[in-house]
C-alpha cells in the first residue's frame, strides 16, 4: 500500500514507475556499497586480533614452550616429539614460531632432523586449533554452528589422519628425512632475501602499537642459554647497534653485545607487570575483540550475501566444471587456498577467515576441504622461502626441515584427496558437526580432548617408557580398530556378525550415546541455575527486610515529645471540625 501510495504521489509530480524503481535500486546499491568498507575494517581488526592473540599465548606460555624444547632427550622419542609439537603450537598459537624454534635447534646441532620431523607434524596439528576456536563463536545458530564446526574440524581430521599414517611410516623407513635430504643435495642453495610479508605490512602498524615481542628469547631458552631465563619477552629496545665482543664466548644473540639506541613504542614498553599478567590481559582483550568482530562479520555477511548475491556466489564457488572436468574444480580451489595463504603468510588467518563463510552457507564443506589443504601447502611454501633466507651455516638444515613440512602435507593430500572414497576427513568433520549441533557442550569437550588431555596423556605414557606405552597403547588401538570394523560390518554386512554383535543394544546407554551425559550436564546446569535464582531471591528479600528495619529504628529513635503530641492532637481536632462543617 505504501509503495502504491508513493508511486501515485510521484506520478502526480511527473515521475514514472520505472524511474521510481531505478531510484530504489540505486538506493539499495549505495546501501550495500556503504557496508563494504565496514566489512574490510572488521576483517582487518579480526586479523589484527588474531595476531595479538598469538602474542598473548606466547607471553603466557612461551617460556614453558622453550623449556619443553630444551629437553632433547624427550624429543628423541617420536611420539613425545609429536605431542610436544602439538602442545607448544597450542601454547604459542603459531606454527611459524614453533617451526622456527625447531629450525634453530637443528641448525645449532642440538636436535637432529629425525627428531625434528615428529615435532613438525605436531605443529601442523596444533595450528588448526585457531579456526576451531573461531567456530565456537557461531554457537548461537544451530545450523550455522554445525556447518562452521564441520568446516573447522575438517582441518583437524586431515592432520590427525595424516599423522596416523605418516608418523609410523617415517619411524620405520625415514621417508621424509631421506626425501628432503635428497632434495637439498640436488638443488644449489643460496642465501636469499626474506620471504614477502604482505599481511605483516598491513597489520604491524596497529599491532606494534599494542605489543612487540622478542622472539629470540624463546629460541634462546630452547637452546639452553640460562642467561636469558629471567629476561622479559616484551621487547624494550627496537633498534640496536652491534658492538665488538670482548671475548670469544658463545652468545645467545645480539642483545648482550649490542648498544640500545631507540626504545620501542607500544603500550607495555614500560610496564612493570610480569609476562604472564600481560599475556592474560592481552588474551582477554583479544578474545573479546575477536568475538565481537566475528559476530559483526557474520551479521554483515548475512545481510550482504543473501538472495541473488548468495546464489551467484554459491554458483561461482561451489559449482563444478562440466563433465569430464568436474574433478578440476577441487584442484583449482586447492591452488587458490595455497596462493591466498602464501599472500597472507598464515594458514590460521586464512582458515579462520573462511570459517564464518562456511557457517552462513556461502562455501560448502566439500569446497572448503581443498581450500584448507591448499592452505596447508601455502604455509609450508612460505616457511621454505624463509628457510632459504637463513645464513649460510644454517641454510641446509633449515631448508631440510622446511621441506619435511612441505612433503608431509603433500603426502597427506595424496592420501586423503585424489579419490572421493578416500576423503574421510569430510565425513568425520560432518559427523562432528552433527554431534556438536545436537550437544553444544561437545565442542568444548572436543577442544579439551584433542588439543590438551589426549596429547598430555600420550606424552605421560611416552615418558614412562616404550614398555608402558606399548602395554597401554596396543590394546587401546586394537579396541578402536575392532569397534570401527564391527561398525562397518553392522552397516554393510550384518549377517556376517554373530547375532549379539549385529547391534550395540547389549551395552549400557552411556557407552553408545551421548544422551545420558547430556542429561547429566543439563540436570547439573538446571540445579546450579535454580540454586543461583534461589540465592538471588533470598538476597532480595534480605535487602527488603534490611530496608524496612532501619526505618523502624529511626522512628523509635525520633519519638515526638509531649508538647509535640499535644500540638498534633489540637491540629487533628481542628481538621476534623472543619471537615464536619464542610
Amino acid at each position: 500500500v505504501i509503495l502504491l501510495h508513493n508511486v501515485a504521489l510521484l506520478q502526480d509530480d511527473g515521475w514514472t514507475m520505472e524511474t521510481y524503481l531505478r531510484l530504489q535500486r540505486l538506493k539499495m546499491f549505495l546501501f550495500v556499497f556503504a557496508k563494504i568498507p565496514f566489512l574490510v575494517l572488521l576483517l582487518y581488526i579480526f586479523v589484527c586480533s588474531l595476531d595479538v592473540l598469538s602474542s598473548a599465548f606466547q607471553l603466557a606460555g612461551g617460556r614453558v614452550a622453550g623449556d619443553i624444547f630444551q629437553k632433547n632427550a624427550i624429543l628423541s622419542n617420536p611420539v613425545a616429539g609429536l605431542v610436544v609439537g602439538i602442545l607448544v603450537t597450542v601454547l604459542v598459537q603459531s606454527s611459524s614460531t614453533s617451526t622456527s624454534i625447531v629450525v634453530s635447534l637443528v641448525s645449532s646441532g642440538l636436535l637432529d632432523v629425525q627428531s625434528a620431523i615428529p615435532i613438525i607434524m605436531g605443529s601442523n596439528i596444533g595450528t588448526s586449533v585457531t579456526n576451531t576456536i573461531v567456530a565456537l563463536m557461531q554457537a548461537g545458530e544451530r545450523e550455522e554452528f554445525e556447518r562452521a564446526f564441520a568446516g573447522a574440524t575438517v582441518h583437524d581430521c586431515f592432520n590427525w589422519l595424516s599423522v596416523l599414517v605418516l608418523l609410523p611410516l617415517e619411524a620405520v623407513s625415514g621417508l621424509l628425512r631421506h626425501l628432503s635430504q635428497a632434495t637439498v643435495n640436488a638443488i644449489h642453495l643460496e642465501t636469499g632475501e626474506e620471504a614477502p610479508g604482505l599481511l605483516k605490512v598491513l597489520t604491524e602498524p596497529l599491532t606494534k602499537m599494542i605489543i612487540q615481542l622478542d622472539q629470540s628469547v624463546i629460541t634462546a631458552i630452547a637452546t639452553g642459554h640460562q642467561a636469558v631465563r629471567n629476561r622479559s619477552l616484551v621487547k624494550q629496545w627496537c633498534h640496536t647497534a652491534p658492538l665488538t665482543a670482548l671475548d670469544n664466548e658463545t652468545t645467545w644473540g645480539t642483545h648482550n653485545v649490542s648498544e640500545h639506541t631507540e626504545k620501542c613504542n607500544h603500550l607495555f614498553v614500560a610496564c612493570s607487570l610480569s609476562d604472564l599478567a600481560i599475556g592474560l590481559i592481552l588474551l582477554a582483550c583479544s578474545l573479546l575483540v575477536l568475538c565481537s568482530c566475528l559476530i559483526l562479520l557474520v551479521k554483515l555477511l548475512n545481510s550482504l550475501l543473501k538472495g541473488q548475491v548468495a546464489n551467484a556466489i554459491n554458483k561461482v564457488v561451489n559449482t563444478d566444471f562440466p563433465y569430464p572436468f568436474t574433478w578440476l574444480a577441487g584442484y583449482l580451489a586447492l591452488l587458490v587456498g595455497a596462493g591466498m595463504t602464501f599472500l597472507v603468510q598464515s594458514s590460521s588467518v586464512f582458515t579462520s577467515a573462511i570459517t564464518p563463510l562456511i557457517g552462513i552457507g556461502v562455501i560448502s564443506i566439500e569446497r572448503a576441504y581443498p581450500l584448507t589443504l591448499g592452505s596447508n601447502l601455502g604455509t609450508t611454501t612460505t616457511a621454505t622461502l624463509a628457510a632459504l633466507a637463513s645464513p649460510g651455516d644454517k641454510l641446509a638444515a633449515a631448508t631440510q626441515v622446511a621441506l619435511c613440512h612441505f612433503f608431509f602435507n603433500l603426502f597427506g593430500i595424496l592420501l586423503w584427496y585424489p579419490l572421493p572414497a578416500t576423503r574421510l576427513p569430510i565425513r568425520m568433520a560432518c559427523t562432528l558437526g552433527n554431534c556438536t549441533a545436537r550437544y553444544r557442550w561437545f565442542a568444548v569437550l572436543y577442544l579439551l580432548l584433542c588439543f590438551l588431555l589426549f596429547p598430555s596423556v600420550v606424552f605421560a605414557l611416552s615418558m614412562a617408557g616404550w614398555k608402558v606405552m606399548t602395554g597401554v597403547g596396543v590394546p587401546f588401538i586394537t579396541l578402536i580398530i575392532s569397534v570401527v570394523a564391527v561398525n562397518v560390518l553392522q552397516a554393510r554386512r550384518p549377517q556376517c556378525l554373530p547375532v549379539r554383535l549385529q547391534n550395540w543394544n547389549f551395552l549400557p546407554a552411556w557407552m553408545t550415546s551421548l544422551q545420558p551425559l547430556d542429561d547429566f550436564i543439563t540436570s547439573v546446569t538446571l540445579r546450579v541455575d535454580m540454586s543461583w535464582k534461589k540465592q538471588t531471591q533470598e538476597e532480595q528479600e534480605n535487602c527488603k527486610l534490611e530496608n524496612i528495619d532501619p526505618k523502624r529504628d529511626n522512628m523509635a529513635l525520633n519519638m515526638p515529645s509531649e508538647n509535640d503530641v499535644q500540638n498534633i492532637k489540637i491540629n487533628a481536632n481542628r481538621s476534623s471540625t472543619l471537615s464536619t462543617w464542610l
